[in-house]
C-alpha cells in the first residue's frame, strides 16, 4: 500500500466552522497512522478548530471489530500455570470453581464426602484380603488318631477357609466404620460431617502379618520343614498299606470259612525260651546307660555293635543295616559249625541289592567281586539257597534264588509282590555261572513265585523280624510255624544271639 502525504498548508476554509470539506474515503484506507490535529502552530493566525469537528472526523472511520473466538477443544495447563489465560476463561475459572465449591458444600452437608471415602476405604480392605493370615491346625502325623481325622476333601475346606476370612473382615470393616469415635457428629439438622478423616483412615488401618512367601528364608524354614516331615510321611505311606492289607484280611477272614487246619508238629528248637540270666542280660544292654557303649565287635564282618544299635530289638523299633547283617553272618556260622543239620545257603548283606540294582539299572559289574571262590570258599550256585535281603525305604522283604527247587520265590510280610526284582536275580544267576564257571545257565522254566501262605504282620515295625525269621526257618530246612504274636520273643532271642555272637 502507497501512504499519501501532502505538505501544502490547509485553507482557511478546512477549518472554518460553517465549511465543511470532502474528504476522499482513499485516503483514510491508504494510511497506515491515523493522524490527528488537535493544535495549531505557534505563529499561525488561523482559528482554533472546533471540538465537534474532530468528533465528526473520528465518527468516519469504521468500527473496530473484536477477533473471532477460537474454540479451546482441550485445557492448556500452562496457561493456568503461568497465568496466561484471558480475562474471559479467568472469568469461567472462577464461576466453576464457585460452582465447585457451592457442590462440595452441597456434598459436606448430605454426607456425600464420608460416603465416597468409606467406599474407598472398604476397597482397600478388601484388596488386603490377599495378607490375610489364618492360623490352621498343626496334625501331628505321629498320632493314630489324628491322622484318621486328615479330610480328603483339603481343597474344599481352604476354598470355605477363605470365604469365611472375607466376611470376616468385612464385618470387622463395618464395625470400625460405624464404632470410630471422632468421625463423624450429627449436628441438629441430622446432616454428616467429618472431624477427623485421618482418625477414619487410621481406623481401617489391616494390623496383619504378611510374609514373603519369596524371599529366601522362608523358602529355607519351608525346605526344613519338608525334609521334617519327610521321614513322618514315609511312615505314614507304609501305615496306610499296613491297614489296607489288615482290612483285606478281615474281610476274608469274616467272609470265608477256613477249613479245619490240619495239626502240624512244630519245631521246639525255634522256640526255646530264654532263661532269667539271659532276659536280665538283655535287659542290661538296652539300659541308656550302655547306648554309647560297644558291647561287641563281630570280627570277620568288623562290625560293632553298641548298645544304641542294639535298641532296635527294643518293641516297637524298626531293624537296622548292622543289626540284619550281624544276624546273617551269625547264620552262616551256624551252619559252617553244623553243616547237616542246615542247608547249605549263602546269606548276602543288605548293601547287596542296591549294588546290583542301582538308579542306573541293572549292572552286574558292581557285585563281581562280592563272590569269588577266594572270599566265600565255595562256589554260589552250589548252594541250596541263596537269600537276598531287600529294603523299601521303609519295608523289609526278602528275594530267594532257590536252586534246589529251581525257583525265583519273593516274601513279603504284607504280601506285595515285584517282578522286577526276581527278573533281576535271574539275570545275576545266568551272568553268575557264566563268569564263575564259564557256562550257561538257561532260568527260562525255572518258576517265579510270589509265597502267598506267609505269617503276616499286623502292625508297622516288625517287618525287618518277619524277613530275619523266614530266613531262619528257611535255612533249617522248616516250614514257616510262628506268627505275629512270637515276635517280642524273637526280638528277645536275636538280642540274646548277637550279645553271644552266636545263633541256636
Amino acid at each position: 500500500m502507497v501512504a499519501l502525504a501532502s505538505n501544502r498548508k490547509r485553507s482557511d476554509e478546512c477549518w472554518s466552522l460553517n465549511h465543511q470539506t470532502t474528504i476522499p474515503s482513499s485516503y483514510f484506507h491508504t494510511s497506515k497512522k491515523r493522524r490527528f490535529s488537535f493544535g495549531i502552530q505557534a505563529n499561525s493566525d488561523k482559528p482554533v478548530p472546533s471540538s465537534n469537528i474532530t468528533v465528526s472526523r473520528m465518527s468516519r472511520y469504521p468500527d473496530a471489530k473484536a477477533p473471532f473466538k477460537r474454540e479451546v477443544h482441550a485445557p492448556s495447563r500452562g496457561f493456568l500455570r503461568f497465568g496466561l489465560l484471558g480475562r474471559s476463561s479467568v472469568q469461567e475459572r472462577k464461576v466453576k470453581s464457585n460452582d465447585f465449591c457451592e457442590k462440595d458444600q452441597i456434598d459436606r452437608e448430605t454426607g456425600s464426602v464420608f460416603r465416597r471415602k468409606y467406599d474407598d476405604a472398604k476397597k482397600t480392605a478388601l484388596d488386603a484380603l490377599r495378607y490375610y493370615k489364618k492360623d490352621k491346625e498343626v496334625v501331628d502325623l505321629d498320632d493314630e488318631s489324628e491322622k484318621d481325622a486328615i479330610s480328603e476333601d483339603s481343597n474344599t475346606e481352604e476354598v470355605e477357609v477363605v470365604e469365611v476370612g472375607r466376611e470376616k473382615l468385612l464385618e470387622e470393616t463395618n464395625v470400625k466404620l460405624s464404632s470410630s469415635s471422632g468421625i463423624t457428629d450429627v449436628d441438629n439438622g441430622n446432616n454428616l460431617r467429618i472431624d477427623d478423616a485421618g482418625k477414619m483412615l487410621d481406623s481401617l488401618s489391616l494390623n496383619r502379618e504378611v510374609e514373603d512367601s519369596s524371599g529366601l528364608e522362608a523358602y529355607k524354614k519351608l525346605l526344613e520343614s519338608v525334609e521334617r516331615r519327610k521321614s513322618k510321611l514315609e511312615a505314614l505311606s507304609f501305615e496306610i498299606v499296613l491297614n489296607e492289607k489288615r482290612l483285606s484280611h478281615l474281610r476274608e477272614s469274616h467272609s470265608l470259612k477256613k477249613p479245619a487246619e490240619k495239626a502240624v508238629e512244630v519245631p521246639r528248637e525255634p522256640f526255646i525260651p530264654l532263661t532269667d540270666e539271659e532276659e536280665l542280660e538283655v535287659q542290661r544292654a538296652f539300659s541308656t546307660r550302655n547306648r554309647r557303649k560297644v558291647l561287641v565287635t563281630h570280627e570277620n564282618s568288623n562290625i560293632d555293635i553298641t548298645g544304641e544299635v542294639l535298641q532296635c530289638l527294643t518293641p516297637t523299633s524298626w531293624l537296622n543295616d548292622e543289626v540284619i547283617n550281624v544276624y546273617l553272618e551269625l547264620l552262616k556260622e551256624r551252619e559252617t559249625r553244623e553243616p547237616r543239620k542246615f542247608l547249605k545257603c549263602h546269606f548276602f548283606s543288605t548293601f547287596f541289592y542296591k549294588k546290583l540294582v542301582s538308579n542306573a539299572g541293572y549292572n552286574y559289574k558292581a557285585v563281581r567281586r562280592w563272590t569269588t571262590q577266594r572270599k566265600l570258599g565255595y562256589c554260589l550256585i552250589d548252594c541250596d539257597k541263596i537269600f537276598v535281603p531287600i529294603h523299601r525305604g521303609v519295608h523289609w522283604t526278602l528275594a530267594i534264588i532257590n536252586n534246589r527247587d529251581r525257583k525265583f520265590q519273593y516274601l513279603d510280610s504284607l504280601n506285595g509282590i515285584d517282578p522286577i526284582i526276581l527278573n533281576a536275580l535271574a539275570k545275576y544267576l545266568v551272568d553268575e555261572a557264566k563268569d564263575k564257571r564259564g557256562k550257561d545257565v538257561d532260568v527260562s522254566s525255572w518258576e517265579m513265585e510270589f509265597v502267598e501262605d506267609l505269617p503276616q504282620q499286623h502292625n508297622g515295625y516288625d517287618c525287618g523280624m518277619f524277613m530275619l525269621k523266614y530266613i531262619d526257618f528257611y535255612s533249617r530246612g522248616l516250614g514257616l510255624h510262628f506268627r505275629q504274636e512270637h515276635m517280642p520273643y524273637f526280638r528277645l532271642r536275636t538280642a540274646k544271639e548277637i550279645l553271644r555272637l552266636r545263633a541256636d
